[in-house]
């Protein structure tokens, strides 16, 4: 259960870094309120999945999820760069975060 409310913590991480991205600097309130709602929805996620995960462990994952979820939003969405390298390193990191989760079981 615990991976299950970790892996919701790193995809709300995903929303929040968007939305604060669209928040033009907090200028704008929609955007602002959706990425501190969920930044700290994200953070009591990851919170409960702390009282089981070990420390290390949970916070690689979540980090994991929400860099590759955001770099892939990245990509899709706005546009940014889809180099071979930068796809190469992104798959390092879920190769990182799953080798991460079977190791902990």
């Amino acid at each position: 259960m615990a991976w299950l409310v970790l892996a919701t913590a790193g995809l709300l991480e995903i929303v929040w870094a968007t939305a604060l991205q669209r928040s033009d600097g907090f200028t704008k309130v929609w955007p602002t309120a959706l990425g501190v709602a969920t930044a700290a929805l994200s953070l009591a996620l990851l919170s409960m999945a702390l009282k089981t995960l070990p420390v290390g462990t949970a916070y690689a994952v979540w980090v994991g999820i929400g860099a590759v979820g955001v770099a892939v939003v990245g990509i899709v969405v706005s546009g940014e760069s889809a180099s071979a390298a930068r796809l190469l390193f992104l798959s390092l990191i879920v190769g990182g975060v799953i080798g991460l989760r079977l190791v902990e079981g």
